[in-house]
């Protein structure tokens, strides 16, 4: 089949899989539920091998026209080129994993038909943002991964113990993800107003042509940034990102590895043209600084926290941090890099720590854990593979895209250089100290928990050993003297070929790789040394003092946003409830209306429905009228 036919059918197959499952989920057996949402992600991701292997120059394919004016045309177009096959590959291939994970953990679920429909629509969605040719398909994809991953984070609201919970995290992610999808749609309304089009090529096309103002170019490029700041968990919109632990752990590798946070970072990368223009050299500068302060930030923070979800949720914020310091920079293939190994590492940890919530019962609190390696070896294994992924061990994935951002840091600025490689170093450390203190040491839960630790089924444990695979062998796709990966990315992506690649000579890049293997494995021996040797445990919350006190209490800044929004937002609303409702509601328009009322009551008094009277007023008119002319002349 031609590219023109496969595209198309890549995304419709996700749609096609929740409608059946929407519809009649509920009367069909769970396994085939399963298999069906399962299956049409597995479809999608060999379809799009097909294309990828096809696939020689960017494509465009029209779908149909949604508005047509004289000066103005939106179209659904998909665009087809080297960057969104690849972004396709990585939704379809990590999703394609995560459901398979999904009809194991998942499966005593009452909710089971409306969860695989729930994702397939997730996908669906992911796939419109990241295939489509203008702004205007990403918004669309944008705003339905939005709302999937509203129902997908408060999944469980009709829990009894934790519903309330669940469905305020699923809100906070809603509300915080709308302040910046306001950003985005005030970007894309300056895009239309500056260039009288939407599409990516004509944007492209039409910068140079029409020599926008320095300020406009900051306007469109600060905006665009917002609305990444919101979907890809950047300061100050991240506190929703942790709280999304709320949602099953399958939600949790879903959104937080390959699809939903790495929304904000293709809008970057895809719009690479805009960022590299000469008025949005401020714009990239804000990035940077953000991406910085958010990575250190999300990594001291997970350095105290004993939920095993959460130390991987702050992590993520961490990792996108990263990225985003890399936008900031230019480093675009960089980004996507380490966008990809980072799918493999974090897929594989959030589901691995579904195996261990799995063995352990739902239990989450690592404290509660301990010795589990002799239990769940499977899970041990590929869990202690994306622990040494995601911290820079020598020669896996992590190492590799990690040190291919530093080596940008290092010539952009070495204090930049040198604050990434803490947050590198931070990582390690608050890693290996997750590992350790599950997998290792004697179990420190009840008898009862003990008693029902198991492995998990094959359809759980064959996806981690997958991801453990590639979490070992993805940092060759862009080995240093080879850079496939850059040269790849650059043969048909708008704008990336304009950007020179950095080249950095063997000795600096010798240096920095072994400072990079000497700092993981200093965090290695270290935790090692507290975690085991020493057998420390992880104390209890009111036990901390100082800046431990501060990680395990995220800095409070949930606690300063409820001071400074959420409690005067709440103010203003009882103020307007009281003005509004009270005030000029009751008093105004219903005693307009009993007012109304009132008068009505008195005049129907005269409709006696007597003909005399009637008769009466007859002549009264008329004698009235006769005495109104005759005044008149």
């Amino acid at each position: 089949m031609k590219i023109e036919q496969l595209v198309p059918l890549i995304i419709l197959l996700p749609l096609i899989g929740g409608i059946i499952n929407g519809v009649l989920g509920k009367r069909l057996p769970k396994m085939v539920v399963g298999s069906i949402a399962t299956a049409v992600m597995f479809v999608s991701f060999f379809l799009a091998l097909n294309v990828f292997f096809q696939l020689n120059e960017a494509t465009t394919i029209n779908l149909f026209t949604v508005i047509r004016l004289d000066d103005f045309s939106l179209f659904a177009r998909l665009l087809v080129d080297d960057l969104s096959i690849w972004m396709t590959l990585i939704v379809t291939g990590i999703g394609s994993l995560i459901h398979l994970f999904s009809m194991g953990y998942m499966s005593h679920d009452k909710g089971y038909y409306k969860f695989f429909t729930y994702l397939n629509l997730f996908i669906f969605a992911m796939l419109i943002l990241i295939l489509g040719s203008n702004y205007f398909m990403l918004f669309f994809g944008w705003e339905g991964v939005g709302i999937c991953s509203y129902l997908l984070i408060g999944f469980h609201y009709s829990d009894e113990n934790k519903g309330l919970l669940n469905g305020l995290a699923a809100r906070k992610a809603f509300i915080m993800n709308r302040i910046g999808d306001l950003g985005l749609l005030i970007g894309l309304f300056l895009l239309l107003a500056t260039f009288g089009t939407l599409e990516y090529t004509e944007v492209a096309a039409k910068l140079a042509e029409l020599s926008p103002s320095n300020w406009m170019l900051f306007g469109i490029t600060f905006c665009l940034f917002v609305g990444a700041t919101g979907k890809s968990a950047q300061i100050p919109l991240f506190t929703w990102l942790p709280d999304a632990m709320a949602g099953p752990t399958p939600v949790s590798a879903l959104i937080h590895a390959a699809t939903m946070v790495t929304a904000g970072i293709f809008l970057v990368v895809r719009s690479n043209f805009l960022f590299e223009a000469p008025g949005a050299q401020l714009t990239q500068d804000i990035m940077l600084y953000v991406g910085l302060a958010t990575s250190l930030v999300a990594a001291f923070i997970a350095m105290r926290q004993n939920d095993i979800k959460k130390v991987l949720a702050y992590s993520t914020v961490s990792q996108l941090g990263f990225i985003f310091v890399a936008l900031g920079m230019g480093a675009y293939t960089a980004a996507i890099f380490h966008v990809t190994t980072h799918a493999f590492f974090k897929a594989l940890l959030f589901l691995g720590s579904g195996s261990v919530i799995h063995a352990m019962s739902d239990e989450q609190d690592i404290r509660k854990m301990g010795g589990l390696k002799k239990f769940i070896p499977i899970t041990h294994i590929t869990f202690l593979i994306g622990t040494l992924a995601i911290s820079g061990f020598p020669f896996l994935s992590g190492f590799f895209s990690k040190d291919e951002i530093l080596a940008h840091a290092l010539h952009h600025n070495p204090l930049i250089y040198g604050a990434l490689a803490f947050s590198a170093l931070l990582t390690a450390v608050y890693m290996f100290r997750l590992y350790f203190v599950v997998f290792h040491g004697e179990f420190r839960g009840s008898d009862h928990a003990k008693s029902h630790l198991h492995e998990s089924p094959y359809n759980m444990t064959i996806p981690l050993m997958v991801l453990a695979v590639l979490s070992v062998i993805g940092g060759a796709l862009n080995l240093p003297g080879k850079h496939w990966f850059s040269h790849f990315l650059n043969h048909n992506v708008m704008g990336l070929d304009k950007i020179e690649e950095l080249h950095v000579d063997n000795g600096s890049l010798i240096t920095l790789m072994a400072t990079a293997s000497i700092l993981t494995l200093v965090a290695l021996i270290g935790a090692y040394s507290i975690y085991v040797k020493k057998k420390s445990l992880p104390v209890e919350d009111s036990q901390l003092t100082g800046w431990a006190k501060l990680s395990a209490n995220k800095l409070y800044l949930d606690e300063i946003y409820d001071f400074l929004f959420v409690r005067p937002m709440e103010a203003l609303s009882k103020l307007a409830h009281q003005l509004i409702e009270i005030v000029i509601l009751n008093n105004i328009v219903l005693g307009a209306a009993k007012a109304i009322g009132k008068s009505g009551d008195l005049v129907k008094k005269i409709q006696t429905g007597r003909t005399e009277w009637y008769l009466l007023w007859m002549v009264f008119g008329i004698i009235g009228l006769v005495v109104y002319y005759l005044v008149k002349i």
